[in-house]
């Protein structure tokens, strides 16, 4: 398995995330309910749009957490195995999900 590959994609992964969440930041803040300014319905659609971004930016910073503790488990030579039975996990899976923790019985509960 090649770690320094899934380091690196795991490193550009979180970068990405990071850049992204930076840049919604706008899009997150709470909506100004100035009626002399923007109609109900609009103030209605800004309100779902604003939800809608507070909700992606809080599944961005799941990501971002599962990246950090694969980055983590890859420093303390535990990558690669399930943190709950302590089994291998598959390099097709690791390929597929960089920062998977679970192995596949594991992650689907069997």
């Amino acid at each position: 398995m090649d770690i320094a590959a899934l380091k690196a994609d795991l490193i550009e992964r979180r970068d990405a995330l990071i850049e992204v969440d930076h840049a919604s930041r706008e899009s997150r803040k709470p909506v100004e309910l100035d009626q002399t300014q923007v109609g109900r319905l609009s103030r209605m659609d800004a309100m779902q749009l604003q939800a809608m971004a507070v909700e992606t930016g809080r599944r961005r910073e799941v990501e971002l957490q599962r990246i950090d503790a694969a980055l983590r488990r890859m420093e303390e030579d535990d990558y690669g195995f399930c943190t709950a039975c302590g089994e291998v996990i598959p390099e097709k899976r690791l390929k597929l999900d960089p920062a998977a923790p679970l192995c596949i019985d594991c992650a689907s509960g069997k």
